[in-house]
């Protein structure tokens, strides 16, 4: 194992993680072809076979899980060196590792362009996901920051509210309940409803928003992209729940109208997480200064919708 390189080391635990390379190319930017000769080198350096294939699926075998953990224990070593380094370079010249999910990528990049420009020299490494994803970045320290509405209850973490985030019920501008008033929720159930995937932050917080009255919506279609989901609203095919910070240029353009819903919006907050025993690089702090300082005027500004009082997650 001597002549192994790190970027092996990297590239074989990110295929351990998934348990596919197409997905492990993804994420580090790599083409497929080159995963796999990253791996099939390392699995030469060690001299013995990591990756084993049952029918469709790959699984690790014996040794790949002893060199998983041992891949971890060293990629995190250099992490802990980076971070040391870090601490003498300061913010400027620092690198910032932050990890959103995906209804923050409306307005994140935002905030991350107006933080660069009062930080010259700065890198931003900047990941979008889903729930699931983000607490495994957060578990296994691949991310200094994240940036999520409902933090982890099993995990030690730092949870800080900085900005509002507003839920609201949308639907095509020329439906029968647009513009009317203090719309019952009960009403409602008499349309269709275009949602997320259950487990996602968005069908949670719609949990939270219909209460008693979820289990009578008219659930019509359950689709994971909420680019999708706006797309479908718009053609006439339901009504939907989403975060206001997905779609204030459709809104702005007339193709979308939101609904006067009793209850509405649900007033949720973005919090900014990091585990409590993760010693922050001096960017990585100074970003989430800036989010509690600022985030809350920023995100506000590029909302279309008054956020009217509301109940609050408590």
């Amino acid at each position: 194992m001597r002549h192994a390189t790190l970027r092996q080391l990297k590239v074989f635990e990110a295929v351990a993680r998934h348990l596919n390379f197409s997905r492990a190319a993804e994420e580090l930017h790599l083409t497929q072809p080159a995963v796999s000769t990253q791996v099939a080198k390392l699995e030469e350096h060690a001299g013995l076979p990591l990756f084993e294939q049952l029918g469709k699926r790959i699984h690790l075998t014996a040794a790949g899980e002893e060199m998983l953990r041992s891949c971890r224990i060293i990629i995190q070593q250099f992490q802990e060196v980076d971070e040391a380094m870090a601490q003498f370079k300061g913010v400027s010249g620092g690198r910032l590792n932050v990890a959103v999910i995906s209804a923050g990528d409306y307005f994140l990049p935002r905030l991350l362009v107006e933080f660069a420009g009062r930080h010259s020299g700065v890198t931003l490494n900047f990941g979008v996901c889903n729930r699931r994803e983000l607490l495994a970045q957060l578990a296994e320290n691949q991310t200094d920051l994240a940036i999520m509405v409902r933090p982890p209850l099993d995990l030690d973490t730092v949870n800080e509210p900085f900005a509002p985030h507003p839920y609201v019920v949308v639907a095509p501008p020329d439906h029968p309940l647009a513009g009317r008033k203090r719309i019952p929720m009960a009403r409602l159930a008499r349309e269709p409803f275009i949602v997320r995937e259950k487990g996602s932050d968005t069908w949670t917080s719609m949990q939270e928003a219909f209460g008693a009255h979820m289990d009578g919506l008219n659930i019509a279609m359950e689709i994971k992209s909420t680019e999708t989901i706006k797309q479908a609203v718009m053609a006439g095919m339901g009504v939907s729940f989403l975060s206001a910070h997905t779609f204030t240029r459709e809104l702005r353009s007339g193709n979308i109208a939101v609904l006067d819903v009793q209850g509405m919006p649900l007033m949720l907050n973005w919090y900014v997480v990091h585990r409590r025993s993760k010693r922050l690089p001096p960017v990585a702090q100074a970003f989430k200064d800036f989010l509690l300082a600022d985030g809350a005027r920023l995100v506000t500004e590029a909302l279309e919708i008054p956020a009217r009082p509301a109940r609050r997650k408590k």
